[in-house]
């Protein structure tokens, strides 16, 4: 197409899509089979599908895709499918080490075994707790423990029996004082008095005093075997005591071994269970007063749940039912704290100081997914402190090991415990975005090792093929899933366009699919409240028209704004060097267009093209770029045998906040074109498009929102038949306009025209020719073109004679 070529209105038709209830072979989507897999996700479920069978430990997944599309429920059901044909995994006990109480044992048992365990375990305590007191009382280890106890009696008094004899043939007494024992002289059996011994001769006396003394070491002799007899007794009671308990726990245990006899872990525990129960059988012989308040016999009280038999407890962290055929597990952790992903270490408070065990030991995500999957979210593992450390940390090394914050920092000082790490055979998922994605591929290191499959959910799909039925099933199945009538023929169309829409391309449809089921909710809302049967085509146009109005208070405030002149925007009438542009505004949810006045002057300068939102610094930097662009094709369009010799501003008005985009550069070129030619530009169009250095007009983006946001405004206005909006050709297959303006358009009230450059653009604004240079090197006389080159070679002379002019003074007053 030339530039004198002149584009033609698009017609009705071409500004909606071509999906008609009557190409639908369907009455209601009753009669439609739900969609098969995910529709348009093929990619994705291919990538999670892998992740799920490869046998490979570092093939996690990254699902990225936009909220609403879909990837939670498609991960749900893609996860839970691979899981059913799994066995289910292994359970999870922490036990007491009695050698170094602080770092528990991690036990792994096949699925059903901690329970169990644990159960016996129970029931161990709890018969022995009724046994050993039974043992201790018994017939047998009475009449054992006397034979012990008479025979240190016996042997004791039978030594000092026969002392007694000898001081009697000494005549000497042995007497028991309050201060032990005392030996006097005596005669005739008869403790003799002092004044007694003093009246005895000297060699009697002497005698007598000989044998006190042989007495008394021999009195001494025998005290002091006394300790050595005692501890003796004491030894031998032991012995009897641990006789009689290893008898009562070995029998009591073996009957537990017998039920974990094919595990190694289990019977290693229990064996250091027995030496543990026979040295401290003491603690099952504690009085305990009148701690039975329950009503119940003694015999079924829970001995286990006294703290002195807390360490022989089974800590189960993972229980898995061997009846359950769900397969392995699929863990959704929607809160991962580091104490949620790795698990924890309770404490208690006890007289001040915080203490704990191995009861308190609380598993992770990672404990409960283990030999499954774990679903995270990204953006919250993210933003949870040390969450994310601890995830790689746990892939890297193949191992859960769990810590504190706390711990981690030096934050607090008490005991703690180091339990064993656990093995770790996992499969992460991690659902984001793809700014998630790329951020982490470019900044941690880590990331592509340990995520080495990406699934990229698609925002759209094409209505190529047979896409039409498979997105009316899905439709109708986006119904079911809600509880909702089916859709007829006419709501389905209407669904068609309203996805078309939200993809903003004619020739895609939209997957993401919380909005289309927020929409078809709606709709059925408003079918149930007029007692329709089936959702129509009027439901739906009711629902979207609902949902706009709802969040078009600001929208509807700017076009006040306009319709009552306090925004300047002229929508019929001709103007040099003005121009209506196109903008979108995204608020929330809610997109719409709305027409800006852009106007340029110039006059002769240095070259420069001043773009006054840049001065200000409101414009952002693909702003920027649009206006060197324009500059571009200004410098090497026209007069090329001269320097740029013009001073041009370029502005949007009446802009108080942020510029940024290109999509208004086509206008921008047009306005300070219009200026330069000093033809007045029609003011019933409004223009959206960016433009190259060569003038091509090209896509933009929201177009049926800037075509509809003009739109609106003629229409309050009055529409004339001239009004009209020129867009890029290249967005014609984006057009998905509101029934509103097709009808419009049709009744030949509105205008709709597609262009290839910016001189068209030109032409059709100012109703001139803009012109094609000749053999000759020139524009036709009289053309726009024609007259745009001579206004700036005027210039480029008019520099140049002024230039003469300073150098001639400047050169006078120096001679």
């Amino acid at each position: 197409m030339t530039n004198e070529s002149v584009p033609q209105p698009l017609s009705a038709d071409e500004l909606r899509p071509a999906v008609r209830p009557e190409s639908l072979d369907f009455e209601t989507t009753e009669a439609l089979e739900p969609a098969e897999s995910w529709l348009g996700q093929d990619r994705a479920v291919d990538a999670i599908r892998l992740a799920t069978e490869i046998g490979h430990d570092d093939f996690n997944v990254f699902v990225m895709g936009t909220p609403g599309s879909g990837r939670r429920a498609a991960v749900r059901r893609l996860l839970e499918e691979a899981a059913a044909g799994r066995e289910r995994p292994n359970d999870l006990v922490y036990v007491n080490n009695f050698d170094t109480p602080e770092k528990p044992t991690a036990i792994s048992l096949p699925p059903g075994v901690a329970d169990r365990l644990r159960r016996a375990m129970e029931e161990l305590i709890d018969d022995l707790a009724n046994a050993i007191p039974a043992l201790f009382e018994s017939e047998d280890y009475k009449t054992r423990r006397s034979a012990i106890d008479q025979e240190f009696s016996e042997g004791h008094e039978e030594a000092m029996s026969e002392l007694f004899e000898k001081a009697r043939e000494r005549n000497v007494a042995i007497m028991r004082t309050p201060m032990g024992f005392s030996v006097a002289p005596a005669r005739d059996g008869k403790v003799l008095s002092p004044e007694e011994y003093r009246q005895l001769p000297e060699d009697e006396r002497e005698e007598i005093d000989n044998a006190i003394e042989e007495t008394q070491q021999e009195l001494a002799d025998i005290l002091g075997q006394v300790p050595d007899q005692q501890k003796e007794h004491r030894r031998r009671v032991e012995g009897l005591n641990y006789e009689m308990a290893e008898s009562g726990v070995t029998r009591s245990i073996a009957r537990v071994e017998a039920q974990f006899e094919e595990y190694e872990k289990v019977l290693a525990y229990l064996e250091r269970v027995k030496r543990d129960l026979i040295e401290n059988a003491e603690i099952f012989l504690q009085e305990q007063g009148e701690q039975n308040q329950s009503g119940f016999p003694v015999a079924t009280s829970r001995h286990y749940q006294k703290p002195q038999f807390q360490k022989y407890t089974v800590n189960v962290l993972v229980s898995n039912d061997p009846e359950n055929h769900d397969g392995a597990p699929v863990i959704e952790e929607d809160l991962p704290t580091l104490a949620n992903l790795i698990g924890r270490i309770e404490y208690a408070s006890q007289m001040g100081a915080l203490v704990t065990n191995f009861t308190m030991i609380r598993p992770g995500a990672l404990h409960r997914a283990n030999g499954g999957f774990l679903v995270l979210d990204t953006r919250q593992v993210l933003t949870e402190p040390f969450a994310w450390d601890a995830l790689k940390r746990s892939l890297r090394s193949g191992e859960i090991t769990i810590y504190s914050p706390s711990e981690r920092l030096s934050l607090i000082s008490t005991v703690s415990l180091d339990p064993d790490p656990v093995a770790l055979d996992v499969r992460v998922i991690l659902v984001g975005e793809r700014l998630h994605y790329y951020l982490l591929s470019a900044y941690d290191p880590d990331f592509a090792h340990h995520f080495k499959i990406a699934a990229d959910f698609s925002d759209h799909m094409s209505v190529e093929g047979d896409a039409a039925t498979g997105y009316a099933r899905l439709m109708g199945g986006l119904a079911r899933e809600a509880g909702l009538a089916p859709l007829d023929r006419g709501a389905v169309a209407r669904m068609f366009h309203e996805s078309m829409r939200m993809t903003g391309d004619a020739e895609r449809l939209s997957l993401n699919v919380d909005t289309l089921s927020d929409i078809l909710r709606e709709a059925g809302f408003h079918g149930r409240k007029r007692g329709a049967e089936v959702i129509g085509a009027d439901d739906i146009d009711t629902a979207m028209s609902e949902r706009e109005r709802r969040a078009s208070r600001i929208r509807e405030l700017g076009q006040e704004a306009i319709t009552r002149d306090i925004v300047l925007i002229d929508t019929d009438g001709a103007r040099t060097g003005q121009i209506n542009a196109l903008s979108v505004l995204d608020l929330g949810n809610y997109r719409f267009g709305r027409p800006s006045r852009v106007t340029a002057r110039a006059r002769m300068g240095a070259g420069k093209v001043v773009d006054i939102e840049r001065e200000t610094e409101l414009g952002g930097p693909i702003h920027s770029k649009g206006m060197l662009i324009l500059q571009g094709y200004l410098a090497t369009t026209y007069a090329t045998e001269a320097p740029m010799s013009l001073w041009a501003s370029i502005v949007f008005e009446q802009s108080y906040g942020g510029v940024d985009g290109d999509s208004a550069s086509a206008a921008e070129l047009v306005a300070l074109l219009s200026s330069l030619a000093d033809a007045p530009l029609d003011q019933s169009f409004a223009m959206t498009g960016s433009v190259n250095q060569f003038g091509d007009v090209q896509a933009i983006g929201g177009v049926n929102e800037k075509i509809e946001g003009f739109f609106d405004i003629c229409d309050a206005r009055g529409l004339t038949g001239r009004q009209g909006v020129l867009i890029p050709r290249a967005n014609v297959t984006h057009l998905a306009l509101r029934a509103r303006v097709a009808e419009a358009v049709e009744a030949g009230s509105f205008r709709v025209i597609p262009v290839d450059s910016v001189l068209q653009a030109l032409s059709i604004l100012t109703g001139e020719p803009a012109g094609t240079r000749g053999d000759d090197g020139a524009f036709p006389e009289g053309s726009l073109n024609a007259r745009i080159e001579a206004q700036l070679q005027a210039y480029a002379s008019a520099r140049k004679a002024y230039g003469a002019a300073q150098a001639a003074t400047s050169g006078g007053g120096r001679s």
